[in-house]
């Protein structure tokens, strides 16, 4: 028991100097108690491609946590898909947390940043309108300097949004863990180890964002 206090205790301390270190006060939440349903919406690495369904990040994320973490992560979908689903997931699960994380396919593709952004906002802004909270989980920028470095860095554009829309962000998480090529199944994807690495940073962002009981 001492461990994991410890061992959660260290998890928030990182996340909250992460959170300073760029600059951005961590935007608090309200507590979702156990047993709550939480909604992970997001792509290929919401849904856990690269690693057993048991493996994906929203599964042990409800085994840390103790909640009822549906995955909606559909691989391919971009935003815009996303966005469709969202309506009758909101209908059908009634979340009291959805963790959105979507992005990386239009990244990819090259698609319209513009668009992107507008469509993250009506995400969000559906989310908080159903009643639900919502964490926005950073998308890595991919360049092509990245294959070479091995480093990666999370768009700007997620900290951007959540900035203006004063909600609280998971930074670095998969720009740390896919920047690794002992926690990656392939190149943008997670393994189990990397899924689980995510999930644990995840915890972390929870509690400092006030969104976990400590």
């Amino acid at each position: 028991m001492r461990r994991r206090t410890a061992l959660a205790t260290l998890a928030a301390t990182a996340a909250m100097t992460a959170l300073t270190a760029c600059g951005r006060k961590p935007v608090r939440g309200r507590p979702v108690a156990a047993g709550a349903t939480v909604l992970a919406l997001g792509d290929s690495l919401t849904h856990g491609t690269g690693a057993p369904p048991e493996a994906a990040y929203p599964a042990v994320l409800a085994r840390l946590s103790g909640w009822a973490v549906v995955n909606a992560g559909v691989p391919g979908d971009t935003a815009a898909q996303a966005l469709e689903r969202l309506p009758a997931l909101l209908e059908q699960h009634r979340p009291a947390l959805v963790l959105l994380c979507i992005g990386g396919n239009d990244l990819l593709r090259r698609g319209d940043e513009t668009a992107l952004r507008e469509t993250l906002r009506r995400l969000c802004g559906a989310i908080t309108a159903s009643g639900a909270q919502c964490l926005l989980l950073a998308v890595p920028r991919p360049t092509i300097a990245s294959r070479f470095t091995g480093s990666l860095s999370d768009h700007p554009l997620y900290a951007e949004l959540a900035e203006a829309l004063q909600l609280p962000l998971h930074a670095r998480g998969w720009s740390e863990v896919l920047a690794d090529e002992r926690l990656r199944s392939d190149e943008i994807h997670a393994n189990a180890e990397g899924y689980a690495k995510f999930a644990q940073g995840l915890m972390g962002t929870l509690r400092t964002a006030g969104l976990l009981p400590a």
